[in-house]
């Protein structure tokens, strides 16, 4: 008997969705599929991420445990406090916020030499067309990028080599064409040299030249001794079943204590208020755990399992009190991010992210290469004894942490989301309305959703909600004690999360969040032959 099969494939951007369920319907693998996806969204998206930025995975094989890859960048060797001498924080912006190694493309070779033990490998070329295409056909401006433009341009514009992202020296508007024609020689370059010529080729050196010139930290010897791992991830079990997101330097363990605890309480919730105000007690107690922990994963003081086992999550669900709010002022993370999903036709799953931190990253531009650099190396501190002390070699906290999970009905699901400090958040109220209050997946996705903390620049700490969440439970938080604010409904604030999950009779179905300019496939495998 023949099983049918299914693919399927999420991106925040709707050109990158197609190029990876493409490569799915051509047959490629999940990872093929999100590599091909990843370069299409470098363009597509060059606010959120790129080359230049760092990338996180968790891959899955059926009845196998997953495995994840760290391509997050190392502080550079010349990155010391004394290099930021005369300061009392790293600059946010410029030459010496491009301190840390870009892991992306090191991260994509890393997967794919995992996906070429499974069957024949695509060739690179193919995986990278689309991508080469786009940069040199033109991109149009996506309102996202549009409001990241407006938001940089006195920060940036000034820079002669930011001028690729500018028409005419002006912020890009909604609806214009801008050509990436350096980024696109780039990727050609790439195609036909390999992946590893970002570290070790011309590449590389042209890179290393050119955040020279810029005033970065980073040398040629840097990109050299680089290295994506291949780490274990975490993971908790609940009563629905097993989860999984990265480990540190990520704030993955803060993504699976809130979902742990929501294990702990949901019981308690019988109303909408009820379930948004729990969601958001388990995510202060997250917060406290990830702030008192999380660094590079040498200078870790506690074993994350340890945080995990249910001695610690009963302590920390005794706190929370259904009818009251933890008052809340805490050290919040910013962040801009592309998450995406894959599934393909042997029930081969990823969840990846990739970004270069904040909006355009750095703001430097690689005149030789068209690509922009991360400022991933701001989440370091210049103060001797803090938990983000920066020295050479560290890795920076980072947002990012793409999640998996394997319920035990046979659901296997790979979700996730852009948004900094509301990563974990919106993760918890995706799955939590799916698995738990058994929501379609689209609607777990696009209903109202909230943040709790400072992020995108305000200033305050406080919990923004979404304008339709506050006109029917706003009252009742307010009423328990949350300091809340109400923003417009749908805001691109709240992140662009997106899902995938293979059923157990092997159907897919996928979403996207309508916060994004993205699109969702969940279709039949057709063979070429078949097509």
């Amino acid at each position: 008997m023949t099983t049918t099969q299914y693919t399927a494939f999420t991106a925040p951007h709707y050109a990158a969705s197609t190029v990876g369920n493409e490569i799915l319907q051509r047959g490629g693998t999940a990872i093929e599929a999100m590599v091909a996806a990843a370069a299409s969204i470098a363009v597509e998206y060059p606010h959120m991420n790129g080359l230049g930025g760092d990338g996180f995975w968790l891959i899955s094989e059926p009845g196998k445990a997953p495995v994840a890859i760290d391509a997050c960048g190392t502080a550079a060797a010349l990155a010391t406090p004394a290099f930021y001498e005369g300061k009392t924080a790293i600059p946010s912006r410029g030459g010496q916020a491009a301190l840390t190694m870009a892991g992306a493309v090191a991260g994509w070779q890393k997967a794919l030499d995992i996906s070429a033990g499974w069957q024949s490998a695509m060739p690179l070329s193919e995986l990278l067309e689309t991508a080469i295409s786009q940069a040199s056909w033109g991109i149009e401006v996506t309102q996202s990028m549009s409001d990241a433009s407006f938001k940089t341009y006195d920060e940036l514009a000034h820079d002669e080599h930011f001028a690729p992202f500018l028409i005419k020296g002006k912020a890009l508007k909604k609806g214009k064409i801008v050509k990436l024609t350096q980024l696109s020689a780039t990727l050609q370059h790439l195609a036909d040299k390999g992946l590893n010529d970002f570290y070790q080729g011309d590449i590389a050196h042209q890179l290393a030249a050119d955040l020279e010139d810029a005033g970065s930290p980073i040398r040629l010897a840097d990109f050299q001794q680089y290295q994506a791992l291949q780490v274990s991830p975490l993971s908790v079990t609940t009563k629905l079943g097993k989860l999984y997101n990265l480990p540190a330097p990520t704030q993955g363990i803060a993504s699976l204590i809130i979902l742990a605890l929501y294990d702990r309480v949901v019981h308690k919730g019988k109303t909408d208020a009820d379930m948004v105000h729990l969601l958001i007690e388990c995510t202060k107690q997250a917060f406290i755990k990830r702030n008192q922990f999380v660094t590079d994963p040498s200078r870790l003081s506690a074993d994350f399992d340890s945080l995990l086992t249910d001695d610690a999550l009963d302590e920390m669900a005794a706190n929370i009190e259904l009818e009251s709010a933890l008052p809340w002022p805490h050290e919040a993370k910013t962040g801009d991010t592309i998450w995406m999903g894959a599934c393909d036709n042997q029930g081969r799953m990823v969840s990846y992210i990739q970004s270069l931190y904040w909006e355009f990253g750095s703001g430097v531009v690689s005149p030789q290469t068209g690509i922009v650099w991360n400022n991933r190396g701001t989440s370091f501190s210049l103060e001797p004894g803090h938990l983000q002390y920066l020295q050479p070699g560290m890795k920076p906290f980072h947002t990012l942490n793409p999640a998996f999970a394997e319920l035990h009905d046979g659901r296997r699901i790979s979700y996730g989301t852009m948004g900094g400090e509301g990563q974990p958040q919106t993760q918890a109220a995706l799955f939590s309305r799916y698995a738990y209050h058994n929501q379609p997946l689209d609607k777990a996705i696009s209903l109202g959703r909230w943040l709790l903390g400072r992020t995108w620049g305000d200033q305050s700490h406080n919990l923004k909600v979404e304008r339709d969440v506050a006109e029917y439970v706003g009252d009742d938080l307010i009423g328990r004690g949350h300091d809340m604010v109400v923003v417009d409904a749908c805001n691109e604030l709240m992140g662009h999360a997106g899902a995938v999950v293979l059923h157990p009779d092997h159907h897919t179905e996928a979403a996207t969040d309508p916060r994004s300019d993205g699109k969702a496939f969940a279709q039949r495998f057709q063979p070429a032959a078949e097509a």
